[in-house]
């Protein structure tokens, strides 16, 4: 890692924005940082997970992406930091107890990872702003393509059950996603505003593409688009927006998606994913085990490509960006994109 104190060096202006949460998210964000010049990537992150935990303000989605890019993550767990060590968690257990309502340690903080929550945490207290603390960690990550999170503001997802409603990692974590959930709200979204970095991209005249990354439609990607004014820009985007889909032959690749999507009342198909975009998408690409559901899509006046979407190396990774940038070129000359903006 990087600890230099030295200012950052002017970067271009990005010309591929990314829309990522999870770890579905960061593979396809990795495999974009080595087929786009990394200085032209703009990745902005979910910040729906967020929470504060034993004082500490934790962005697990951003944390992901950063250590992903930066080649630290634990690839087994598909979170944290590899080479991780837990003598904070044990001794704090040791301390606390690990029965009954005041056990906290069920979110686990690794020694290293703790120090990325302390360190953000107290510079959000001196009132440095979380794209600030993001950019300046990428830079001592030695990260060259763009983190911002969606919002400087506070938005946080708060799942529905029938036992009441919990914040996302009570739910995701501590409850293991086992609730039914039925419904889902983005506190705090109705009056955030999108990070100005984030606005000033569907700005950019050299804008090329738009990539919404194989992340959870609905907790990892509608947090972002619930901010104001960020569904809206997606729609008048001048540059071609295009989805992968999460969903692989009728399951989710990774994670609660298939569960909650069933106890929301959506087909688990990639289907029912373009649909939840259609509004702003122009080209959606599913893996080649739903080429059946092609024609279907095609109706949503959205272009359709089949290929290989796991990602299981840096290899299958770096292929499938390639193929969503050679899309994107494709999908840039369709009519139907003036169609959307109202041209």
């Amino acid at each position: 890692m990087n600890i230099s104190g030295n200012s950052p060096p002017e970067l271009p202006l990005p010309t591929v924005l990314a829309l990522s949460g999870g770890i579905g998210g960061a593979k396809l964000a990795l495999g974009l940082a080595h087929v786009v010049p990394p200085e032209k990537l703009m990745i902005v992150g979910n910040i729906g997970d967020d929470f504060v935990h034993f004082g500490q303000h934790i962005s697990p989605d951003l944390d992901t992406l950063m250590y992903t890019l930066s080649g630290t993550a634990d690839t087994e767990k598909g979170w944290g930091l590899a080479n991780e060590s837990w003598n904070f968690m044990q001794a704090l257990k040791k301390l606390s107890g690990t029965s009954g309502a005041c056990d906290e340690t069920w979110f686990q903080l690794g020694d290293q990872d703790l120090a990325t929550h302390l360190e953000r945490t107290r510079r959000l207290a001196k009132g440095e702003t979380l794209s600030q603390i993001t950019t300046d960690f990428c830079r001592k990550f030695g990260i060259e393509a763009r983190i911002i999170p969606a919002s400087n503001d506070a938005v946080r997802t708060i799942v529905e059950t029938p036992e009441g409603d919990l914040a996302f990692q009570n739910y995701f974590v501590q409850k293991r996603c086992e609730p039914i959930v039925s419904g889902l709200r983005f506190q705090g979204a109705e009056n955030a505003l999108p990070t100005p970095e984030f606005m000033e991209m569907f700005r950019n005249q050299l804008l090329q593409a738009v990539v919404i990354c194989p992340s959870n439609p609905i907790l990892s990607i509608d947090p972002i688009l619930a901010i104001r004014g960020v569904r809206e820009a997606l729609r008048e985007c001048s540059a071609p927006v295009i989805a992968v889909s999460p969903i692989v032959g009728g399951d989710a690749v990774k994670g609660p998606t298939a569960k909650i999507m069933r106890e929301l009342g959506h087909p688990v198909s990639a289907t029912a994913v373009a649909n939840y975009y259609c509004d702003f998408l122009d080209g959606f690409i599913v893996d080649f085990q739903d080429e059946a559901e092609i024609p279907e899509i095609q109706k949503m006046d959205v272009s359709v490509k089949a290929t290989e979407t796991l990602m299981t190396d840096l290899e299958t990774k770096t292929v499938l960006a390639n193929t969503v940038m050679d899309f994107s070129r494709h999908c840039g000359n369709r009519t139907f994109i003036s169609q959307k903006n109202g041209l």
